[in-house]
């Protein structure tokens, strides 16, 4: 019984802390000139398909339906907490339009939040990196900004590692300044 109440209170302590995380991270979304990273929602697999096709979704790799609940998860969050988005854009991979599409409705697609993990798309990281870079740079609106992509492309801005359906939180400068799982 001892053990059971000293496990009950590490229990409850954690799951406040979780609490304040997800009052932190809304806190900070509300302040509206955040960029936010979506890794896209959960996609079975690993990589692209050989016959992978960017204009066919049928050769890629998709959101599961665990995903698609996910990322109406994801867009569940935004809304319940009251948080303005002022512009939503996406990889033009299938599976984070679906997520943009699912969380948010409206998107627009950037083939420099495309992937590079692919042998086939490596060749194309140094300039999409550099027309991400502009683009932020050059970037005059204000609010919070929202980018669907993938893995690598976070990896490789933010040298950071995410899971499928994580938002990561930066200021305009890309300073880290949050991170929330929703599965």
């Amino acid at each position: 019984m001892k053990y059971f109440k000293i496990i009950l209170v590490i229990f409850l302590f954690l799951l406040n802390k979780i609490s304040f995380a997800n009052e932190n991270i809304v806190e900070i979304l509300k302040k509206e000139n955040n960029i936010i990273f979506i890794r896209h929602a959960i996609a079975p697999g690993n990589g692209d398909p050989p016959n992978f096709d960017i204009l066919d979704c049928s050769t890629q790799r998709n959101l599961s339906k665990n995903g698609e609940l996910q990322a109406l998860k994801i867009g569940n969050f935004f809304k319940n907490n009251d948080i303005k988005i002022t512009e939503v854009l996406s990889s033009e991979w299938c599976r984070c339009k679906d997520t943009a599409k699912i969380a948010f409705g409206n998107y627009e697609t950037k083939n420099f939040l495309n992937s590079f993990y692919d042998k086939r798309f490596s060749e194309n990281k140094d300039k999409q990196i550099a027309d991400f870079q502009k683009f932020i740079k050059n970037r005059n609106k204000t609010g919070n900004l929202v980018l669907v992509t993938h893995y690598v492309v976070i990896s490789e801005i933010l040298d950071l590692t995410t899971s499928s359906g994580e938002i990561i939180i930066t200021d305009s400068n890309l300073k880290f300044l949050s991170s929330l799982e929703i599965n």
